[in-house]
């Protein structure tokens, strides 16, 4: 087991991957992801970023820790790439203080949804909440009340409980408003794709 010396750091329910990995993810041939030191993950659920868009929901079905000595072809192949030696060469590229002693997380993953699969969805294919907090994210330009809305919407989890917060029921419709604003400017800024739009990089 890690040392408690070993820096740890808790993963929120955003998880960032540089953007050339992003059709792999997409594809199914990454399914991993690799962080220096010990990762925990608050969430099991996540939503998955790259290249300055959302990709989609992801489920995180395991989370390993080991030392980058340890690290294995299987792992190597899992994270998108050929070799062990290619993975580790990658690593050094982001971390390049990475030492054969450094404890390193796996963080494997399952994508659930894609954002540009859910054209017909009414949020696209996510949940109000899912959008609350991508906009909150991106700091897309919102006024400060309707910024206070999404942040309740993404504490509460619901447009449900949220409404009720803010007086009654009868503020849902207040609700969809903002939700439905904020996901009109993710799309406009290209955040979260619209179901009939190509990624110009395929």
């Amino acid at each position: 087991m890690p040392k408690d010396k070993v820096r740890r750091v808790y993963l929120g329910r955003h998880l960032m991957v540089k953007g050339e990995y992003v059709n792999a993810i997409l594809k199914g041939e990454k399914t991993t992801t690799i962080r220096l030191g010990i990762v925990i993950p608050r969430h099991r659920e996540v939503i998955i970023h790259g290249g300055g868009k959302v990709i989609g929901k992801a489920i995180i079905e395991e989370v390993r820790h080991k030392k980058v000595k340890d690290l294995s072809y299987e792992d190597a192949i899992l994270d998108g790439f050929s070799s062990k030696e290619e993975l580790i060469r990658e690593l050094k590229k982001v971390y390049p203080d990475l030492k054969r002693s450094s404890y390193v997380t796996i963080i494997k993953f399952r994508l659930i949804e894609k954002a540009e699969e859910s054209e017909d969805a009414i949020y696209k294919g996510f949940e109000p909440v899912d959008i609350a907090r991508i906009a909150l994210k991106y700091d897309i330009p919102l006024s400060e009340r309707e910024k206070n809305i999404l942040k309740l919407v993404a504490d509460k989890g619901s447009i449900r409980r949220a409404s009720q917060e803010l007086g009654g029921l009868n503020k849902r419709f207040i609700i969809r408003r903002v939700i439905r604003k904020a996901l009109k400017i993710l799309i406009e800024k290209g955040i979260i794709k619209a179901g009939n739009e190509k990624d110009e990089k395929q």
